[in-house]
């Protein structure tokens, strides 16, 4: 028996990169976590009053923390500065653990990938702002991915953030501007060496799927289930997303969450996972358009909020033999504006056998 094939991941485990999202963070009971994304720094963030009215035991920051959108690093620290000054995020701060990925106007230019030419300064910066220490191994690695799990044995909560943009390949614009998709510009990339995220945070992926966890939220920057709309996605890398769906083959409990599209909806598709695949996209806290806006197709959409700053909430209810979750999007004046509820035994391979939906009657 040879080890060889297994050097790239021993590697990685001996730098100590998967070593600090293996451990629990609190066995404390977590039931309510509430996320958002796109906020910016210069404008009035009245949402944080309604995150704290929610009571969330965990807030998750999805990207576009601030808008920065600079090359410069001296004007990205001072846009987290204005953020950190924020009344209502020291509130937040101090009520409870806040964990973040990043999106590009934070990342430091609009739509960016791997060719940003200061990203390793953009995750110094943003990992100084979000308080981790000088030795962690997230210090060391190719981005800014990040997990932690919560909650005691039986019931815990693991929340992975991905980072979808230190390593992702150019996008493929398109040409013909006389019929542009739904809210953007760009068509899949289907070169096979085209990539969302790197050989390791593929491999700290697959690591983190493998701890205990009865369920597991999984951020994104961009959305994961929509195919229709002509802005960034998964689906602009299709290689790269059936990847991920066929890693949900080997795990249960897992849904995702996502921002960036200013714009709340909550999408599921029959995916290529074994069972539904919900993503839950919640944007903006503070930077939505608050007049009507044009619908953007989105065959998986069960339900949309296109306009008002919000915020998402997954509310876990461990009291019930079979946990249920609940999606929701609450608006800035604290109203539910999305609200769907699934039982977490749903997330589990199988579940979308049309013999184990329909009633079997006697031949």
């Amino acid at each position: 028996m040879t080890l060889s094939r297994y050097a790239p991941l021993l590697a990685l485990v001996a730098t100590g990169l998967f070593a600090a999202d293996s451990k629990s963070a609190d066995e404390a009971l977590v039931s309510r976590i509430a996320f958002g994304s796109c906020l910016g720094q210069d404008g009035v963030q009245p949402i944080w009053d309604q995150v704290q009215r929610a009571k969330p035991d965990v807030f998750v920051l999805l990207g576009d923390n601030v808008y920065a959108d600079t090359k410069d690093p001296v004007e990205l620290h001072a846009a987290y500065a204005k953020l950190g000054a924020q009344p209502g995020y020291q509130k937040l701060k101090k009520a409870m653990p806040v964990l973040a990925t990043w999106d590009d106007h934070d990342y430091g230019e609009n739509d960016a990938g791997a060719e940003h030419p200061n990203k390793e300064a953009s995750k110094q910066i943003f990992l100084d702002f979000f308080g981790v220490p000088k030795d962690s191994p997230r210090r060391q690695r190719d981005g800014v991915y990040h997990a932690e799990v919560f909650g005691p044995p039986g019931k815990r909560v693991q929340i992975i953030l991905l980072d979808t943009r230190f390593n992702r390949s150019p996008l493929v614009f398109q040409e013909d501007k006389t019929d542009l998709v739904d809210g953007g510009r760009y068509l899949p990339n289907d070169d096979p060496n085209a990539t969302l995220l790197s050989a390791s945070q593929w491999a700290w992926f697959e690591e983190q799927l493998r701890v205990p966890a009865q369920l597991r939220i999984i951020g994104s920057s961009i959305q994961v289930v929509d195919e229709d709309s002509g802005g960034e996605k998964w689906a602009n890398f299709p290689l790269e997303r059936k990847k991920l769906y066929a890693l949900m083959w080997r795990t249960t409990g897992a849904l995702f969450i996502s921002g960036d599209r200013h714009f709340a909806e909550l999408s599921m598709m029959d995916g290529e996972a074994g069972y539904p695949i919900y993503d839950l996209t919640a944007s903006s806290l503070n930077w939505s358009e608050h007049m009507y806006r044009m619908m953007e197709r989105n065959r998986h959409r069960i339900a949309v909020l296109n306009r008002g700053d919000n915020f998402g909430l997954i509310e876990i209810d461990w009291g019930r033999r079979d946990p249920l979750l609940r999606f929701k999007i609450i608006d800035e004046d604290g109203d539910t504006m999305i609200h769907h509820k699934v039982e977490l035994s749903v997330l589990r391979e199988s579940n979308l056998s049309w013999w184990n939906v329909v009633p079997k009657y006697p031949e």
